[in-house]
């Protein structure tokens, strides 16, 4: 098992990660927007969307390429 740091001292399982998304596409701004809906990004901009194999989303304010950067490590 290995946590990868997805900022401000937030981790998650790199094996539960299913995709890392930009918000930039439709389908994942309704999931981002029922998210901040619920308070889930304390005023951060959100830049990056990890969907986990239960089908979660966590949101990062990390870039999508720096998360797969640190995965890849």
């Amino acid at each position: 098992m290995q946590f990868i740091n997805i900022g401000f001292g937030n981790v998650v399982n790199s094996d539960k990660v299913y995709s890392i998304v930009s918000p930039d596409a439709a389908p994942v701004k309704r999931l981002i927007q029922q998210a901040k809906d619920q308070g889930a990004t304390c005023g951060r901009k959100t830049k990056a969307g990890l969907v986990l194999d239960n089908q979660t989303i966590v949101l990062s304010s990390l870039l999508p390429e720096t998360i797969a950067a640190r995965m890849n490590q």
